[in-house]
């Protein structure tokens, strides 16, 4: 699979990934990493809060940026209370400045950036600039980036056109974790001039889990799994939830994973809400969200990247509540591909009451889940396809890779 010789040493690979709002891109970046490793010397500049007990990768060097994120989905926040925001960020460029001159690295991995992180370019865009001016082989400089972009920003246009300008002067290629078949670059990307970087699409990306039968409804447990990926926005979710419960003709046996993110005094006023009430199970978070899935009756969720492939790798009857904002609608356009497709229930944000939210769980105990027929091997075809562009570079140019012992 790799086109290194036997006897060399692995290319060095400096894979940058920010998670500011949840989980979802560090997850994605983090299954990337696993097969990656196959091929490369992978370190990782993490970039957000680490989920207590998160399992990194074997094999991955990772290294703890002070940790920022996002307060209300716009403004930037330190995420550790020893540091102000200006302090952090100024410890977090030389970090990733020094990374980036001692590690010398053969190919930079950009997690989002140039068509999102806009917030973090200095740091980004100093970081880039090191490795392409570097002594010997420039770095090949890749952005690694989800399905379905936000496409509703009120400057999109200028967005669309800085990001692209940005992707043609700095990267050499996009790696687009998608099927082409169910979404496609250009469906939320419009510059009114086309990129000239390649774009590869690779799969979706999944984690790696050992393979297991999808239950059949029989097989499945008699409870409603309600869970909101890391759970920083996932609050009125789990209250529509556990109200809707009560409107129930028959009620069922819920199971709210609430999510490490979920803020500390949401989590207490969730605690409060199931105290004493029959049938209600509060868990924090757990190690395999398709296992849950897997056992329970049928999902109630959000519809994030990472969330909707749980759902389609699960075969759970689910129905999803995507969260969305006048600025953000990534999720609500998965999730109304998804429903197309008859793979899943879709209830829009600005429907969630509980009596809608009661009526819509009563149609998901009656829905039978159409299996959606997408290209999940992404991580290893992204691997394949790095190790592909790095020495088809090597070859043309006639020149080693940059290599630190």
């Amino acid at each position: 699979m790799c086109s290194a010789p036997a006897f060399a040493a692995r290319p060095t690979l400096l894979f940058y990934c920010q998670h500011s709002l949840g989980i979802g891109h560090l997850t994605r970046s983090f299954a990337l990493v696993h097969a990656l490793t196959k091929c490369f010397r992978v370190v990782f500049l993490n970039g957000g809060r680490l989920p207590p007990n998160i399992h990194v990768p074997p094999d991955c060097e990772l290294i703890d940026l002070p940790p920022l994120g996002m307060d209300d989905g716009h403004t930037v926040v330190s995420r550790d209370a020893s540091h102000d925001l200006a302090q952090a960020q100024a410890k977090r460029r030389a970090l990733i400045e020094r990374c980036a001159l001692t590690l010398r690295p053969a190919v930079l991995l950009v997690e989002l950036f140039p068509f999102g992180r806009k917030k973090f370019a200095g740091e980004i865009l100093s970081m880039i600039r090191l490795t392409r001016r570097q002594s010997g082989a420039r770095a090949m400089v890749v952005c690694s980036l989800r399905d379905i972009l936000v496409d509703v920003r009120p400057d999109q246009q200028l967005h669309d056109e800085r990001a692209r300008w940005l992707a043609d002067r700095y990267f050499d290629a996009v790696l687009v974790h998608a099927d082409p078949g169910f979404a496609r670059l250009g469906d939320s990307f419009r510059p009114r001039r086309p990129l000239r970087t390649s774009v590869h699409y690779t799969g979706y990306v999944v984690p790696t889990r050992p393979a297991a039968n999808v239950a059949s409804a029989d097989q499945r447990g008699s409870h409603l799994l309600v869970s909101a990926a890391g759970g920083i926005v996932g609050s009125r979710l789990f209250h529509a939830a556990l109200q809707a419960r009560t409107l129930l003709q028959h009620p069922l046996p819920i199971r709210v994973i609430a999510g490490p993110f979920l803020p500390d005094a949401h989590w207490a006023a969730l605690q409060h809400a199931a105290d004493g009430v029959p049938g209600v199970d509060l868990l924090r978070r757990v190690p395999d969200m398709v296992a849950q899935m897997r056992t329970a009756r049928a999902s109630l969720s959000q519809c994030g990247y990472n969330t909707a492939l749980d759902i389609v790798v699960s075969g759970v009857p689910a129905l999803v509540v995507p969260y969305q904002t006048p600025t953000e609608n990534e999720q609500h356009e998965r999730a109304t591909r998804l429903a197309a497709l008859g793979t899943l229930l879709h209830l829009s944000e600005a429907e969630l009451t509980p009596q809608c939210l009661a009526a819509e769980i009563g149609t998901l105990m009656r829905f039978s889940p159409r299996p959606a027929a997408l290209d999940l091997d992404g991580a290893t075809r992204s691997t394949e396809l790095l190790d592909q562009l790095l020495w088809a570079g090597i070859h043309a140019r006639g020149n080693s890779y940059v290599n630190t012992p």
